[in-house]
C-alpha cells in the first residue's frame, strides 16, 4: 500500500470498487465482527443501487493507480458506512476518511459499531467520539449486540443535552405507561396499595432491569424502582 491517497466525492463508476472494498473489509474483520449476513452478489447489487443524490459518499484512492482502498457513506445525521480495504489498513486512510465526517458534519452524527468490534471502538473512541447506547443486536440484519457511538460536533454540550431531552421524553412515555399499568393491576390484587406490594417480585424486577444497566448496579436500580413502584400507587390511590 503507498504512503499516498487523495479522497474526493464518489460518483456512480465508484460503486463497484466500493462494493468491493464492503465485502473484502467485513471478511478480513471477522471474527471481530460477525460474518455479513448477505453473499457478494447481493452486496454488489445494493451498492450499485445506491442513490448518491441522497447519500453523501466519499473514496479514499490510491496514488499508485491501485483504484478505490476505502470510502465513507453519510447521511445528514448518521455515519453509514466507514470500510477500508485490508492491505491499505494502518496508513491513515480510515482516519483521513473519518476527517471528512467531523468537517462535513460540524452538529455531530451517529453511527453503529459492533460490540466485539474492539479494534473500531478503539478508533471510534481515540477520535473523541462517544460509546452512548447498547442493544442485544435484536435490531441488526446480524443479530450481534451492537454500540451506538456519536461525535458531538462543534456543541457538545447542545447536541448531548438533547440527547438527555430525547430520552427523557421516552422515560415520560413509559412512567405514563407504568402508572396506567399499576392502576389496572390494583383492581385486580386480593390486597392493594402499598400494603399488597411484593418485595419478591420487586428484586426480580430490579435485578432484571440492572442487568441491562450495569452501570448504574442493583443498588441504585433497586431504589429507583422502588419509587416508581411507590410513586405509582400513590398517584393510583389519591
Amino acid at each position: 500500500m503507498p504512503a499516498e491517497f487523495s479522497l474526493r466525492r464518489a460518483d456512480a463508476a465508484d460503486l463497484p470498487a466500493i462494493a468491493t472494498v464492503l465485502i473484502q473489509a467485513r471478511a478480513a474483520a471477522v471474527p471481530a465482527m460477525p460474518p455479513a449476513a448477505h453473499d457478494a452478489d447481493a452486496t454488489v447489487a445494493w451498492v450499485q443501487g445506491w442513490d448518491l443524490a441522497e447519500r453523501e459518499v466519499w473514496v479514499a484512492e490510491a496514488g499508485s493507480g491501485d483504484g478505490v482502498v476505502g470510502f465513507l457513506a453519510l447521511t445528514p445525521t448518521w455515519l453509514d458506512h466507514l470500510y477500508v480495504a485490508p492491505a491499505a489498513q494502518r496508513h491513515g486512510v480510515g482516519s483521513a476518511l473519518l476527517d471528512v465526517a467531523l468537517a462535513t458534519r460540524p452538529r455531530g452524527f451517529g453511527l453503529w459499531v459492533f460490540e466485539t468490534n474492539e479494534p473500531a471502538r478503539r478508533f471510534y473512541r481515540q477520535a473523541g467520539l462517544i460509546e452512548l447506547e447498547r442493544t442485544d443486536g435484536s435490531e441488526n440484519e446480524e443479530g450481534a449486540p451492537d454500540i451506538r457511538v456519536v461525535w458531538p460536533g462543534e456543541r457538545p454540550l447542545e447536541f448531548l443535552r438533547s440527547e438527555i431531552d430525547q430520552v427523557d421524553g421516552l422515560l415520560a412515555d413509559l412512567l405514563a405507561r407504568r402508572v396506567a399499568l399499576t392502576a389496572a393491576v390494583q383492581v385486580r390484587k386480593p390486597v392493594g396499595g402499598q400494603a399488597g406490594r411484593d418485595p419478591v417480585r420487586e428484586r426480580e424486577i430490579a435485578d432484571r432491569m440492572a442487568a441491562r444497566v450495569p452501570a448504574l448496579g442493583p443498588e441504585r436500580v433497586a431504589r429507583i424502582v422502588d419509587a416508581i413502584i411507590t410513586e405509582s400507587l400513590d398517584a393510583t390511590h389519591r
